[in-house]
């Protein structure tokens, strides 16, 4: 059974910092281009990052620009987005999500597997 498995979301303070896993059990991340999503009470999922298959291209929403980074370990099979100065607009629960097309987009629907999500809560 393939499956994505989101970790190390929680309750952080604005300005703080969090490290999110995505680990694959099943198969292997070598040939996916994984992205990173968040979908926020009552909105729209969004595109925050993705990551090509060799690790090689990165690319991030406008919103976490510079905030963000987005980078993954094959050989752990694990992606992982780092995420500093977090604001309280980033609250939300994060997915991870793969595909095989190599097209290094963050549309959502282009992705095949996802996650079940890991909520990040940003709050004084």
């Amino acid at each position: 059974q393939l499956q994505l498995v989101e970790s190390g979301g929680g309750l952080v303070q604005p300005g703080g910092s969090l490290r999110l896993s995505c680990a694959a059990s099943g198969f292997t991340l070598d040939y996916y281009v994984i992205g990173w999503f968040r979908q926020a009470p009552g909105k729209e999922r969004e595109g925050i990052s993705c990551i090509s298959s060799s690790g090689g291209s990165t690319k991030y929403a406008d919103s976490v620009k510079g905030r963000f980074t987005i980078s993954r370990d094959n050989a752990k099979n694990t992606v992982y987005l780092q995420m500093n100065s977090l604001k309280p607009e980033d609250t939300a629960v994060y997915y991870c999500a793969a595909t095989t097309i190599q097209a290094g987009n963050i549309r959502p629907q282009y992705y095949n597997y996802w996650g079940q999500g890991t909520q990040v809560t940003v709050s004084s």
